[in-house]
């Protein structure tokens, strides 16, 4: 299947449509505007077969097909849309160690030595997704930053506070900046103090799902359906049959379901609760008007909300969260959270001339105690998961294709047993 690039404003067919939507608020995420629109339509036509199906064609099915033929393993991918235009088209791509809930909370939840080294495997997946993307030339516009963390009250700088001594405690890279240091380093009003780290990073998420895809699609020959919905995963002896919206069938030895936020439907029961999220792109802004290394910002609020720049001097803000119910009132609330989300900004940042040129809303899974669920579920020894992510999709993403494809080598993986289903029924 032939692959095709278009340029918003180059390809007559794509002007009409496109050429004038960065003047507007539009639905449509940042990355599916500025980069070159990917034309895959491939739907599943005919049966196949093949040793493993990935439902799922994002950031996280697109790294869990690059372990799988680096360990020598034969997969293809189904996705019900085009290649990526899920949660990873509308990620806002901010990598940093931490995750949604802090150390120093997350050690009384799952034990202090189990969040420990929670924190430990999101630190080196930045470095693997790095490496990743270095060994098979994606250019997916990664970049190392810092990262900072400060308290959205005063009160708050107890818990800021306490999380810093947890972090010291373990050797994890951070730094406490008073409100003053901020304010100097980063021209943020911080209500109080911060934390930051520099092993941080930002990518683009929908440039590295494709670009890896297509990397494996050319080097080794991966198959991937587009517009082909999975309607039933029948188990059967030795695999499972995929049966599809066309009344086609894949057999398979294994299922890896990487659907993101609906691969819930796939579960026995419900582990996860879905959050709505919203996010805003600027104008380019004056280099000069930014705050230095462009580093990543996000707060103790809850829900939080979360700052970085682009590699055209854009601002992108994200937050103003709310637990999902359906779609339409998610989108129906946009321009709202537009609002509330330029007036927070203003008040950090008031000599920065933001003004909003696109603004976007998705939904993602989260858990009780801020970890995905990486694994098999019990007696479904060939059908895995990896899901429920939280605000930390791609840090995620990296250990759970690790996970799983140690496990469908029959390989021990440490990390199995903080991500696996089992604690769930503690």
């Amino acid at each position: 299947m032939p692959v095709r690039y278009f340029r918003p404003g180059v390809n007559e067919c794509l002007t009409n449509k496109f050429c004038h939507i960065m003047d507007l608020h539009s639905g449509l995420p940042y990355w599916a505007i500025k980069n070159p629109l990917l034309d895959y339509f491939h739907p599943l036509e005919n049966d196949f077969s093949t040793d493993i199906v990935v439902i799922g064609s994002g950031i996280t099915g697109a790294l869990m097909v690059h372990e799988l033929y680096n360990a020598g393993l034969r997969c293809c991918v189904v996705d019900k849309r085009s290649i990526a235009t899920g949660s990873s088209a509308a990620s806002t791509a901010l990598l940093q160690y931490e995750i949604d809930v802090p150390l120093c909370r997350m050690a009384e939840m799952i034990g202090e030595d189990n969040a420990v080294s929670a924190y430990r495997a999101c630190l080196q997946s930045i470095s693997d997704l790095e490496q990743v993307l270095a060994s098979t030339g994606v250019d997916a516009c990664f970049e190392r930053v810092p990262s900072l963390f400060y308290a959205s009250t005063r009160k708050d700088e107890r818990l800021v506070k306490e999380e810093y001594g947890m972090r010291r405690k373990h050797r994890l890279p951070v730094r406490l900046l008073t409100k003053e240091e901020i304010r100097e380093r980063c021209k943020l009003e911080a209500p109080g103090c911060g934390l930051l780290n520099e092993v941080s990073a930002q990518i683009d998420a929908y440039r590295a799902a494709t670009g890896l895809l297509l990397h494996h699609m050319k080097q080794d020959g991966l198959q991937v359906f587009t517009h082909t919905e999975v309607k039933e995963c029948v188990e059967q002896q030795g695999g499972y049959v995929i049966e599809t919206d066309r009344g086609h069938r894949i057999d398979c030895k294994y299922v890896i379901v990487a659907a993101g936020f609906e691969a819930g439907k796939f579960l026995p029961r419900e582990i996860m609760d879905l959050t709505s999220t919203y996010a805003l792109v600027s104008h380019p802004v004056n280099p000069a008007e930014l705050w230095p290394r462009h580093c990543l910002i996000w707060e103790t609020a809850d829900p939080y909300l979360y700052i970085r720049t682009t590699d055209g001097n854009r601002i992108i803000i994200g937050g103003e969260d709310e637990k999902f119910s359906d779609p339409k009132r998610r989108d129906a609330l946009l321009r709202k959270k537009t609002r509330i989300l330029e007036k927070k900004f203003k008040k950090l940042f008031p000599d920065i001339p933001f003004q909003t040129e696109m603004a976007w809303c998705g939904t993602f899974s989260t858990t009780k105690d801020g970890l995905p669920f990486i694994g098999t579920w019990p007696g479904k020894e060939r059908m895995f998961f990896d899901l429920g992510y939280g605000g930390n999709g791609i840090t995620f993403s990296v250990i759970g294709a690790q996970i799983i494809c140690h496990q469908l080598q029959g390989m021990e993986d440490g990390r199995s047993k903080i991500f696996g289903y089992e604690r769930f029924e503690k």
